[in-house]
């Protein structure tokens, strides 16, 4: 896979910037190979030396490009070192010109084509050089492992910082991905305690709002200042946990309050306020749960008994928790009509999320012979 030419460099540097400090060392590494060997002839020609180090010039020029068009600087980086040699410029040797080209490809996933440019350059280097009358054992005992030794490190040194920089990207889109994950299902807990809260609280403030318009229009204000006071402390226990909410929304920190089964007599409370008749039966041993656990099976309840509430059309409930050794389990029974309405909507969805994440499950069905059961089992503790 190439790399995009607006890509960064691994340390933040501008690509541009790399691209032209490659240019400028492959033009001075040429430029001093060409004036080394001209300053070893008696008589080196000026028009011939001017030509080499353009060249050079050229050469390094072609680094501006590398990232846009790979596959065209390795052609002709080739093709203009066997031009060079062909008008019998100063030997520059075949690895030092071609070896940016092949690493700038190999750098940008070519690898194959930057393999097979180097054979090509080997190779052709060797023939013509070995008919130009050239030791045979010199050309393959020093010549062409060195030359073949630095345009394979060329090509492995591209390849390497790709696949290290493949690695960084995909190590950050995993991490980017898991934090996401996180955020999504720190979102999700917000928005099933915000349903099961609000949704309870807004069911009792609807039957005392209707109570109390009820009794002001029997003129019974007992019963009316009874059902406004209910709505006062409900609405006021939903701010607190309000509070809560928008704190975690702030803040990395948990809220240091979390609802829990200790809590049950309020919710309870509320119930029958809306004219339900709750039964209550509660494990002994429920101090000694886990935080988590304590506050989603007090969740649980509540969306059971909003539920109740909206659904039903219930007389009685009935709330059993029992502990067994490391296993909780709750139950939430009406008598109501039951039926496909009460098992629709986010509520069970909430309620069965909130089981399942914390290792438990859940189940809700029509009761014998009437009304609607929610049964979950929870751990004791979180593994």
């Amino acid at each position: 896979m190439e790399s995009r030419p607006d890509e960064r460099d691994d340390r933040g540097v501008a690509p541009w910037v790399i691209d032209v400090l490659f240019g400028v060392f492959v033009t001075l590494a040429i430029a001093l190979i060409i004036a080394t060997d001209r300053a070893g002839q008696s008589s080196p020609g000026t028009a011939s030396g001017v030509t080499a180090y353009a060249f050079a010039l050229g050469f390094g020029a072609l680094m501006l490009v590398r990232r846009r068009t790979p596959r065209v600087v390795l052609a002709v980086t080739t093709l203009g070192l066997f031009a060079y040699y062909t008008m019998g410029y100063p030997a520059i040797g075949v690895a030092v010109p071609v070896v940016a080209a092949l690493y700038s490809a190999a750098e940008l996933g070519l690898v194959r084509p930057a393999v097979v440019t180097a054979i090509v350059v080997v190779s052709v280097s060797w023939f013509f050089r070995f008919r130009g009358g050239e030791p045979a054992a010199y050309l393959l005992g020093y010549e062409l492992i060195s030359n073949v030794a630095l345009l394979a490190a060329a090509i492995a040194l591209g390849d390497g910082v790709r696949s290290r920089r493949v690695i960084r990207r995909d190590e950050q889109e995993r991490l980017t991905r898991e934090a996401e994950g996180r955020l999504q299902a720190q979102r999700e807990v917000i928005a099933r305690d915000l349903h099961d809260s609000v949704g309870h609280t807004m069911s009792v403030i609807a039957l005392q709002t209707n109570v109390a318009a009820e009794a002001i229009v029997r003129g019974d204000t007992t019963v009316a200042a009874k059902a406004v006071a209910l709505v006062r402390d409900t609405g006021e226990q939903t701010m607190r946990e309000l509070r809560s909410t928008v704190k975690l929304l702030r803040t990395d920190d948990p809220p240091k309050t979390m609802v829990s089964l200790r809590d049950l007599d309020g919710l309870i409370a509320s119930a029958e306020a809306t004219g339900l008749t709750v039964r209550s039966h509660v494990d002994m041993g429920l101090g000694r749960i886990s935080p988590a656990i304590d506050a989603a099976a007090y969740r649980i309840v509540q969306e059971a008994l909003t539920n109740v509430i909206r659904h039903a059309q219930a007389q009685n409930v009935r709330i059993a928790l029992r502990r067994e050794e490391h296993i909780l389990r709750l139950e939430v029974s009406d008598d109501g009509h039951g039926g496909p309405v009460a098992k629709t909507g986010h509520g069970l969805r909430g309620m069965s999320e909130r089981a399942r994440l914390l290792g438990g499950s859940l189940t809700a069905g029509n009761g014998t012979p009437a009304g609607f059961t929610v049964t979950a089992t929870l751990p004791v503790r979180l593994a």
